[in-house]
């Protein structure tokens, strides 16, 4: 048993190749068995489905694993890519040449990976691991769950290439804009202490200039999902927790009520205000998107709810603040918001 074990241990540095693709192979088949492993055990629980509570537990069921799933993932392989690519390279590609170039080019990343606003924060860490700039960063973090292939597919089908159009140009520019602003305040001392030695810190290959073997490769990749899974995991069960307790409870009636065409100019904000606590994806929630203009919501009033729903959500909040200090979170709420507010407006002005 111990030799399996030893056998086991090294099998990474022995057969690298044979390793990472088992591995990957495995990493894709547990993530496709998410969905029907979740409905399955809701199934076998004394609860019914379409009920508020089953919602919510398959909710939990299904996004803990996937959250946890993606950070392993994406840490690990940022972990081997940190082996090639010095922090300096990473920083240098993202930060462009000219103001704003790694602003859009990390806004314009977030249009191809389909995550919800918890599942971006893995790949957010990733980037401040590999020393990517703070500013640039959240331009990522903002335009991922907010403006990515899912929305603007399903906005086209509800609505039209106009909407989805428009909706892509503001989103870009909120993320963009967003990014900038935080960026230009200076507000890396607000990075958690742990953030902030991990971006200092380099790896064998950066200190030595030294060529490592892909088995030292996955080594490092494991010791950085050990480094930061360790200490985020709790963060990712108590917001994902809290979203799923909001999830099976959305009120409809009650947010149309102050979302109409003839409401206050206040109903913009109030969209807002309702839209953080909650929790779900751009596929989520622009179905409610649906019901609620079907009860005569005002447009750019619904966009703004659904995108602080996905861009500025609470459980989001709680596993960002593992990584960030309270002053740098508010900063990002405070600015994400006011860009959001600025789109809701502009579409109840030109729709």
């Amino acid at each position: 048993m111990n030799a399996f074990a030893a056998q086991l241990k090294h099998w990474p540095r022995r057969q690298p190749a044979l390793f990472l693709a088992l591995s990957a192979l495995l990493w894709f088949a547990v993530y496709q068995t998410l969905t029907p492993a979740s409905e399955a055990l809701v199934a076998a629980l004394p609860v019914e489905r379409d009920s508020h509570l089953g919602g919510a537990l398959q909710f939990f069921l299904y996004d803990t694993p996937k959250v946890l799933l993606l950070l392993t993932g994406i840490v690990f392989v940022m972990g081997i890519v940190h082996t090639f690519v010095s922090p300096e390279r990473t920083r240098a590609l993202l930060s462009g040449r000219r103001l704003g170039v790694g602003n859009a080019m990390a806004a314009s990343l977030g249009i191809v990976t389909p995550f919800c606003s918890c599942s971006a924060v893995p790949l957010f860490i990733g980037f401040l691991q590999a020393g990517v700039p703070l500013g640039v960063t959240f331009s990522f973090l903002i335009s991922a769950p907010m403006v990515n292939e899912v929305a603007l597919a399903l906005l086209f089908g509800m609505f039209g290439w106009k909407v989805a159009a428009l909706y892509l140009v503001l989103g870009l520019a909120v993320a963009i804009f967003a990014g900038l602003v935080i960026g230009k305040l200076g507000m890396e001392s607000h990075l958690e202490d742990w953030v902030r030695a991990m971006q200092n810190t380099q790896t064998p290959a950066d200190a030595t200039n030294t060529v490592m073997t892909w088995g030292e490769r996955i080594d490092n990749g494991f010791h950085h999902v050990g480094e930061i899974v360790g200490k985020v995991w709790p963060y990712i069960l108590a917001g994902i927790a809290l979203g799923a307790g909001i999830h099976g409870y959305v009120p409809e009636d009650f947010m149309a009520s102050i979302m109409g065409k003839d409401a206050p100019w206040w109903s913009v904000p109030a969209a807002v205000a309702i839209g953080v606590p909650m929790y779900t994806n751009a596929a989520g929630i622009i179905p409610i998107v649906e019901a609620l203009m079907g009860k005569g919501a005002a447009l750019g009033t619904v966009l703004a709810f659904m995108m602080s729903v996905i861009a500025l959500s609470a459980p989001e909040m709680i596993i960002l603040r593992k990584v960030l200090k309270p002053r740098l979170i508010a900063t990002f709420v405070g600015v994400v918001a006011s860009g959001i507010l600025l789109v809701g407006y502009v579409f109840n002005l030109v729709l």
